[in-house]
């Protein structure tokens, strides 16, 4: 609506029907300036207990649901690929709440900066990382 708005105001100033026009009626579709912006989500740069220990439940419902389909007699390549899939307890803490990363320096970086860490399946690094 607002672009709508501003796009007349534009196409009546181009025809000359609008000769003054103060610097405050386009204020609203000005950008912000960047030394008074920032991000709004600050990320902790590292994970806290609770996350740590939602992130472990997490796993172990995963795992449970694996066992399950499993467990039913349903086969699957998806299921082929998800019990390769190290187990919550037998993966690293390291491996449990870092992840990859070719641009970090010491090449990893927690898995709480990857964006919907929740709903995808990091368990699986680099060997060597």
């Amino acid at each position: 609506m607002l672009l709508g708005i501003y796009r007349q105001i534009l196409l009546k100033r181009r025809r000359g029907q609008l000769t003054s026009l103060h610097p405050k009626c386009l204020a609203a579709f000005r950008p912000t300036s960047v030394n008074l912006g920032g991000l709004l989500w600050k990320t902790p740069w590292k994970l806290s207990i609770t996350r740590k220990a939602n992130a472990r439940a997490r796993l172990k419902k995963v795992d449970a649901v694996i066992e399950t389909v499993r467990a039913s007699g349903i086969q699957c390549s998806a299921l082929e690929k998800a019990l390769q899939l190290p187990k919550e307890h037998e993966m690293d803490p390291k491996d449990k709440y870092t992840v990859f990363s070719a641009t970090s320096r010491g090449y990893r970086k927690g898995i709480h900066k990857v964006p919907k860490w929740t709903r995808l399946t990091l368990r699986v690094n680099p060997k060597g990382f």
